[in-house]
């Protein structure tokens, strides 16, 4: 397969395309050498849809990672060449036996050993054509900026949840780091694109190490189908804001497709900051959440990853696993095995962990001499002054308990702190009674989900332990409130970390709790993570992810936006720009013109500080006004004073005030009702309740009109105002139930009006004045800027064909704004709007003119 993307840009500059195949030919290396790319390169490179359909029919998916699920080995012999092989312990490789044998996979990453320039093209062709795998080489100085400095300094401990308050508690934003960080995201997207079918490929991104990725993949293939998932916790919004480049990052996540996470309070978050940072807000459907970002839906998954069952199943039954146990079992005999698995940095909380089991030391005598705690320390994956501060205080933690506490033959804690053979760390989950796992945060942490399996163990095992295979394997678990494992682990003790007594006190309680019930939890347990294993978290995803991209065929895209600032517009391919050429054209040539304008978003900006219309606004009405062929009518959300005072000079304007409830087909006739309503006694039941929450929301209000009332949260807090909201509008539609009422929500609202009344009204009755007049309309406008404008849309493209239109009639609906609408037409902006309409106008008045001049009478002097 030859990809559709160009593998280097000097490529584009000189318009030949590289001829590399799928696995036979040599890859060129991209941006491979030192310097930094900033968020505004690769400006000139264009942003394009697709291109022809490939061929392949076999469904391929990249995955991508910070590094590639490969060891690297120098060999020793006089070529010093390299040897590769699979990193079986890697989580990119086990989620490929969830994605079916039909699914071709490729990775594209780094490698964790750094590869001489001149060796680099060779090692690329050797590791694509032996392994499926595209390396993406950093220059050291680079990828340490980019790995060491931004991900570890910055995004690590904020994302953990770890402000730096001061240069000791985590790195201050440094821009140069920023820019290290765009610079390898931008590396890494070079290498995606010389792999890359756009039409036929699927792309799955992982973690926090290459959030920006999506917005330079999107940027050259606007319809690429791509997944992101994070393995890390996300924080909660009022951490999340502390980063200078926090809409950066949110807009490049938003550049996926699907956005996986591993618990609803990780999605919770990023979607609370998209809302309060962004104005977005989402909603669920049918089990899916999704985010509607510029006509694109981005999808929410929330799961947690597994364990590869068949990798421990293999190792379980090895015999040097079984050789372990027996050591370990001999080593403890007679005392209970309390164990910790965990990470050498500051999140993980050993050290709170060891005070907790002091405690119960303390506090409880009789187990001293019984009760082991096992620290297994794995060496820290970031590098600083917390991670020697962390070692240094578990060491004297452990020597002081020991000092205490120990005795000849007893040490209350075992600290191991080398490396360990994946099979030894297996045996110490075999012959652990209890395991902890108290991180003060921490993402996925899978060591519980493989002390569970290791606990079930197999019939040699048991052997080795002395077990009756008739009898319910047993296992306890205390986990902290904070891990990202802890909602799925039902049968847990969770604890709060921070609280030393309450965890040394559910440290007791795992000792104690009666046989029947640890088996009764293991059970649980066992049976969820079994089931829920790496394969069915990369099936799920595949799964989503397909559901996610099933439109992008039938959508067209544009990309707008600079830098980082990037994002795609996916709209119906029926809907496009109005050209004002073509619209002036029909309006010259047509005879009966309706035309029915917004006004709020439409004429005047939402965000205006006066929303009166402007002496322009007020002329191009008037100019439209005086055409006889055009009858116009102006629809707005106020009330009919306010309208009255607004356009008392535009005596000929059709004015629908409070949404089309009061209609007024010009100046000298009195306002008419659209709907007949009796009375508003529901008023009496509705306001109460709205003052109600007005005074538990700061920030909002109530807005008492005519034929309705509206309580408006706009200023409220984002969260607890949509919240509040929810909460009105369950209230308001129970205690008005059996009222002729209709309860709505809106952007930033809830309102109470009589069924019934909407814009539509308002198109439904100008179009059956004119009919009854004998006037069927041969050029119909439509403008409107928000959801309560769809109405109208609605109701003038259901007329076309019908009797109130004449048949050859030129329909117009037009959107403010790229976006999703029933109409088939779009403007940018209320700018671009008046310029049309004054198009109009100045069409009407040079067709005055032309008719004043051709109607004067001739006089001929005869002298």
């Amino acid at each position: 397969m030859v990809s559709r993307s160009y593998s280097n840009l000097l490529d584009l500059n000189s318009g030949d395309s590289p001829t590399f195949g799928r696995l036979g030919k040599k890859l060129s290396r991209v941006a491979t050498v030192a310097g930094v790319l900033t968020e505004l390169d690769d400006e000139t490179c264009c942003s394009v849809g697709s291109d022809a359909p490939s061929s392949i029919s076999q469904e391929r998916m990249i995955i991508v990672g910070n590094q590639l699920p490969l060891r690297a080995h120098r060999r020793s012999d006089s070529d010093g060449g390299w040897n590769f092989s699979w990193d079986e312990d890697s989580l990119l490789l086990q989620l490929k036996n969830g994605l079916g044998e039909d699914v071709e996979v490729i990775y594209v990453g780094s490698l964790r050993e750094e590869i001489d320039p001149n060796e680099q093209d060779d090692v690329a062709q050797t590791l694509l054509e032996t392994f499926k795998c595209v390396p993406a080489f950093i220059p050291p100085d680079l990828f340490s900026k980019f790995y060491h400095g931004f991900c570890k300094q910055q995004l690590w401990p904020l994302f953990h949840y770890m402000l730096p308050l001061s240069p000791d508690l985590g790195g201050r934003f440094d821009r140069s780091l920023w820019q290290a960080y765009v610079s390898v995201n931008k590396i890494f997207a070079d290498k995606v694109m010389e792999v890359i079918s756009p039409d036929d490929d699927f792309v799955w991104v992982h973690d926090y190490h290459l959030m920006v990725l999506p917005t330079f993949l999107r940027k050259r293939f606007n319809r690429v189908k791509l997944g992101f998932f994070l393995h890390s916790p996300f924080p909660s919004s009022e951490i999340y804001r502390t980063l200078p480049v926090r809409d950066e990052l949110l807009r490049a996540l938003l550049n996926s497709d699907l956005i996986g996470f591993h618990t609803f309070d990780y999605a919770r978050h990023f979607l609370s900051c998209c809302s309060r940072m962004l104005g977005l807000s989402y909603q669920s459907k049918r089990g899916y959440i999704g985010l509607e970002y510029y006509g694109r839906t981005v999808s929410i998954k929330i799961l947690p990853v597994g364990i590869h069952m068949g990798q421990l199943q293999s190792v379980l039954d090895l015999s040097d696993t079984e050789a372990k146990v027996a050591e370990l079992k001999a080593q403890f005999k007679g005392q209970t095995v309390l164990l910790g698995v965990d990470d050498m940095d500051i999140f993980k909380g050993i050290s709170l962990k060891l005070l907790a089991f002091e405690q119960l030391l303390i506090q409880h005598p009789d187990k001293r001499g019984k009760v082991v705690l096992v620290q297994i320390a794995n060496p820290a994956r970031g590098r600083g002054r917390d991670v020697q501060e962390v070692q240094s205080e578990t060491c004297a933690t452990v020597r002081k308990i020991n000092q205490t506490f120990g005795r000849p033959g007893y040490d209350p804690v075992v600290l191991i702190d080398t490396p360990l053979q994946f099979y030894e760390r297996i045996a110490y989950y075999v012959i652990s009674e209890c395991c902890l796992v108290t991180a003060v945060r921490d993402g996925m942490n899978l060591i519980p989900y493989e002390y569970i399996i290791c606990r079930q163990g197999n019939e040699k095992l048991d052997d080795s332990l002395g077990l009756n295979p008739s009898v319910p394997k047993k296992s306890m678990l205390v986990v902290s409130e904070f891990i990202g494992c802890s909602p799925s682990l039902s049968g847990a003790i969770r604890v709060n970390p921070w609280n030393i007594d309450s965890v040394a006190e559910a440290m007791h309680s795992a000792l104690i709790v009666a046989e029947a019930e640890k088996q009764l939890r293991h059970e649980k347990h066992y049976r969820y993570v079994s089931t829920h294993d790496v394969a069915y978290w990369s099936r799920s995803f595949l799964q989503d992810l397909e559901r996610a991209c099933r439109d992008h065929v039938r959508r067209r895209c544009w990309g707008i936006g600079f830098g980082l600032g990037f994002r795609v517009i996916a709209l119906d391919p029926n809907f496009r720009k109005l050209s004002v050429e073509h619209i002036v054209s029909a309006y010259k040539r047509t005879k009966s013109r309706a035309i029915l304008l917004d006004y709020d978003g439409t004429m005047i900006l939402q965000s205006s500080i006066s929303m009166s219309p402007n002496t322009d606004v007020v002329g191009i009405l008037n100019n439209l006004c005086r055409d006889p062929k055009n009858v116009v009518f102006l629809v707005s959300g106020k009330d009919r004073k306010t309208l009255t005072e607004w356009f008392s000079s535009c005596e000929k304007l059709g004015v629908a005030a409070e949404h089309g409830y009061f209609v007024r087909p010009n100046h000298e006739v009195d306002w008419e009702t659209c709907v007949a309503v009796p009375d508003f006694y529901w008023k009496q039941i509705a306001e109460p309740v709205m003052k109600l929450y007005t005074e538990t929301t700061d920030g909002s209000t109530i807005e008492t009109k005519e034929s309705a009332l509206v309580w408006n949260y706009q200023y409220a807090d984002p969260d607890f105002g949509s919240c509040q909201a929810k909460e009105l509008l369950d209230h308001l539609e129970s205690v008005l139930a059996n009222e002729p009422v209709s309860v709505k929500s809106g952007q930033h609202l809830v309102e109470v009006k009589p069924q019934g009344v909407n814009k539509g009204l308002v198109a439904e009755r100008l179009l059956l004045t004119t009919q009854q007049k004998g006037m069927l309309p041969d050029f119909v406008l439509c403008i409107g800027d928000d959801r309560s404008d769809e109405d109208m849309f609605e109701v003038i493209m259901s007329a076309k064909g019908g009797p109130s239109l004449s048949p050859v009639a030129e329909v117009f609906a037009c959107s403010v704004g790229r976006k999703p609408s029933k109409a088939k037409y779009y403007l940018e902006d209320t700018t671009d709007i008046l310029r049309m309409l004054q198009g109009l106008a100045t069409a009407s008045e040079l067709s005055a003119r032309s008719v004043s001049r051709t109607s004067q009478p001739v006089i001929i002097d005869r002298e």
